[in-house]
């Protein structure tokens, strides 16, 4: 196949008959990767109990993934270009089933953490890849409800992640959080090898290594020091070195992305205001959510006495607002806007953080938390729309992988945050004085939320007539 021809069985112009099963295989695939932090974050107690793993290695457990994740999907992304986006979506998805299963038998931690890593290089395959189909195969308000039902996924399956959480690890066990995704990732393969359309190459020449390595340097340096700064205070020696060390790589990468042949990316795309305005919010609706089920999860087990399973039950009527008000928003942007329905849905989130500050106890908490993860459903298509609407054909794979890429900055900057901003109530189980810390990591949500809110009037664009 040459770079520029179209190998698509259907007729150029013409949206593919497909489409919409297609999304719903590539949505699953990344309901599995999503899922895949929040099940194995629920099972880590256990995980550790079982094979002896000490507190180092469980983080490592869910820092390996997230920091293989979100340090190569710039890479990823840029490979879908090259080589075709239907080419990496499966090998994205047959390393990381593979890896699943390596987890699942891991009989220690050396295995365990390298299949993690494993599996995190194959997410970072399959995201943007898969992200920069969706975005080729649909158009105009077409695209927009897309947008919003893998939004939906991606939302909600955080939440839905604590609850067959529970419930698999309170079942069969810890293994099987791994195990669940081998059958799954191979009827997914299969299906998407059989419908998945061969669209056509969009770049050409060879992969950039060195802006490759530079990048996956600076942005594991970078998520790395967002995780550590939730343990050790963002003044921390180490945490301020890898802050610099990260910056430095980013320079370095800058500098050798105007003299490479063939450059990872073209570095004017940052300077595209609807790029930045969708990475912006994409960071933020990342952090706000994944600090809300961080604090949910946290207040529900430590200060009201829930286990794990019924944690997970009180986290489906979240998982379910969130889903339901992102597909909400992809039918309703064309109409509104992305700049008004950005501003009112981190309104709705201040409010909704708002609430288990006004208000203690379990209602009040998964009513908050339920509110503001309806806004920030709405958020994640607000995001992924602004971001990728403007971009041409043969962008579209780095540009998905930017926004995947901050999607990872987000959720590492959330729960660093507020872990720092609630730490005395973490490390403490009951009390009242043990309540104020959630209180004021909420506060600080209510801040982010209000002060975002102000941000994306002025910079996202508006709307077109």
């Amino acid at each position: 196949m040459s770079d520029t021809e179209t190998t698509s069985t259907h007729a150029p112009g013409v949206p593919h008959p497909q489409r919409w099963a297609v999304l719903g295989l590539l949505g699953l695939a990344q309901l599995m990767l999503i899922l895949d932090i929040t099940v194995v974050a629920i099972a880590l107690p256990h995980m550790g109990a079982e094979l002896d793993l000490g507190r180092a290695a469980l983080t490592w457990v869910v820092s390996g993934y997230a920091l293989t994740f979100g340090s190569l999907m710039l890479l990823g992304g840029r490979a879908a270009d090259l080589f075709g986006a239907k080419r990496v979506v499966l090998a994205g998805l047959v390393l990381f089933t593979v890896a699943s299963l390596a987890a699942g038998l891991a009989t220690g931690a050396p295995l365990l953490l390298a299949a993690r890593i494993a599996q995190g290089a194959g997410a970072a395959m399959l995201s943007p890849a898969a992200l920069s189909v969706v975005v080729r195969l649909f158009d105009g308000d077409e695209r927009n409800r897309a947008l919003g039902i893998w939004s939906a996924l991606g939302g909600g399956g955080a939440a839905l992640g604590v609850l067959l959480g529970g419930l698999i690890t309170a079942g069969p066990g810890w293994a099987w959080v791994f195990f669940v995704n081998v059958p799954v990732g191979l009827v997914v393969l299969v299906a998407l090898a059989r419908l998945l359309p061969n669209l056509p190459r969009m770049a050409a020449g060879s992969l950039d290594v060195p802006g490759a390595a530079l990048v996956a340097a600076a942005t594991g340096a970078l998520i790395y020091a967002l995780i550590r700064a939730g343990d050790h205070g963002w003044l921390d020696i180490v945490t301020v070195a890898l802050f610099a060390a990260a910056a430095a790589a980013y320079a370095a990468f800058a500098v050798w992305q105007r003299r490479a042949a063939a450059p990872l990316m073209d570095l004017r795309l940052l300077g595209r205001r609807p790029v930045v305005a969708g990475t912006f919010v994409i960071a933020v609706a990342t952090a706000l959510m994944v600090g809300a089920f961080f604090l949910g999860s946290f207040y529900l087990q430590n200060q009201q006495g829930h286990g794990a399973l019924i944690t997970g039950v009180l986290f489906l009527p979240v998982a379910l607002l969130t889903m339901a008000a992102a597909a909400a928003a992809g039918r309703v942007i064309g109409r509104l806007g992305a700049r008004l329905l950005g501003v009112v849905s981190l309104a709705v989130a201040a409010v909704g953080f708002l609430v288990p500050v006004l208000w203690s106890g379990t209602t009040a908490m998964v009513t908050g938390v339920g509110v503001a993860a309806a806004g920030l459903g709405a958020l994640f298509v607000v995001a992924s729309a602004t971001a990728l609407a403007s971009v041409a054909p043969h962008e579209a794979g780095v540009t998905s992988g930017i926004v995947s890429t901050f999607h990872e900055f987000g959720a590492a900057a959330g729960a660093a945050a507020v872990s720092s901003a609630a730490a005395t109530s973490i490390v403490a189980h009951t009390g009242a004085q043990s309540a104020s810390g959630f209180d004021d990591a909420f506060l600080v949500a209510t801040g982010m939320a209000a002060v975002s809110a102000v941000i994306v009037l002025w910079l996202i664009p508006a709307k077109r007539q």
